[in-house]
């Protein structure tokens, strides 16, 4: 396998965009689905939500997966550079 990306570098795209980071260290398919999981989320949330709620209240089940997907590219960019 070539050099792998900066796990700095990769925190900033998946802070960035929802899945860059996995896109990043070569893993675009769990990339799309973290991708696809906080656009369903987010709509989900939207949809259940009164319009009085806040844009972080309609939109917090895409946020939270969003949050989650984050600290998994960065973890899995740092293993990456640990293995031979």
């Amino acid at each position: 396998m070539g050099k792998e990306p900066n796990p700095y570098l990769v925190l900033a795209l998946a802070v960035a965009l929802p899945g860059a980071g996995h896109v990043a260290i070569g893993e675009p398919r769990r990339g799309l689905t973290f991708a696809l999981f906080v656009m369903l989320f987010a709509i989900l949330t939207f949809m259940t939500t009164t319009p009085d709620q806040s844009f972080i209240g309609r939109h917090a089940g895409g946020l939270f997966i969003w949050a989650l997907s984050i600290p998994d590219a960065y973890r899995r960019a740092r293993l990456a550079r640990l293995r031979p």
